[in-house]
């Protein structure tokens, strides 16, 4: 999801671009500005910036289907594995494992803009613990942005259902970062086109031979309403 190093053949080190720049120039302001609209409510910030994989109409503020969206917890990008070197770093292994530990999984395999394999991100939790009562509660607030003008209280619950508190998904997307999940049989990596990437920002991610493919909305969390 990042911005790859300079050197096209280096092991694949990545430099932490737009996100890095986000969290050092305007994290403490965000997070400022958004405790004193919630005076009443506590804010609970990452140490780093977590990703969530979203599907929805991108000009609407609600829906329906967030039991199928999914969170990285750690960027996936420096974890990743070019296409270009799969069957090197993983096809060639019996277990699938990648050099960063993730196991890559052929039935549901995740690309970004520039070509790295993902890890498969995990469901995104949809529940949270009650601070003052430590009840379970069927719901969980997410604090989302696109890194642009808008930044909101995501709220995503048990049933699926999700709402911004401003803003539409789009305004929250991260235009940059372009996720896709590829799924199928027959689906494999070697079927990719190396010169479609990189992917133009707000651009589809490329269609592989043999593959259904789903794109996914990026979106940046910065921490949780608790």
């Amino acid at each position: 999801m990042l911005v790859p190093n300079n050197d096209e053949h280096s092991s694949g080190e990545i430099l932490h671009g737009n996100a890095q720049y986000f969290i050092t120039s305007i994290y403490e302001e965000v997070f400022s500005l958004l405790c004193a609209y919630h005076a009443s409510i506590y804010l609970h910030s990452y140490p780093s910036i977590r990703f969530i994989s979203a599907l929805g109409d991108p000009t609407a503020s609600s829906g329906s289907g967030a039991e199928s969206w999914g969170l990285w917890r750690d960027d996936p990008g420096p974890r990743g594995v070019y296409l270009r070197d799969y069957d090197r770093r993983i096809g060639s292994k019996t277990d699938l494992v990648a050099p960063a530990g993730w196991k890559f999984d052929p039935s549901d395999w995740w690309v970004e803009e520039h070509g790295l394999i993902m890890s498969t991100p995990e469901p995104l939790p949809r529940k949270s613990l009650d601070r003052d009562t430590k009840a379970i509660l069927p719901e969980k607030k997410y604090v989302v942005t696109g890194d642009r003008e808008v930044t909101s209280v995501l709220t995503v619950r048990e049933n699926g259902s999700w709402e911004l508190e401003k803003g539409t998904l789009y305004d929250v997307t991260h235009l940059p970062c372009r996720s896709a999940a590829y799924r199928g049989e027959g689906c494999a990596p070697k079927n990719a086109n190396l010169r479609d990437f990189p992917v133009k920002p707000g651009a589809a991610m490329p269609v592989i031979d043999g593959c259904e493919k789903q794109d996914y909305a990026v979106l940046f969390v910065l921490g949780e309403v608790v």
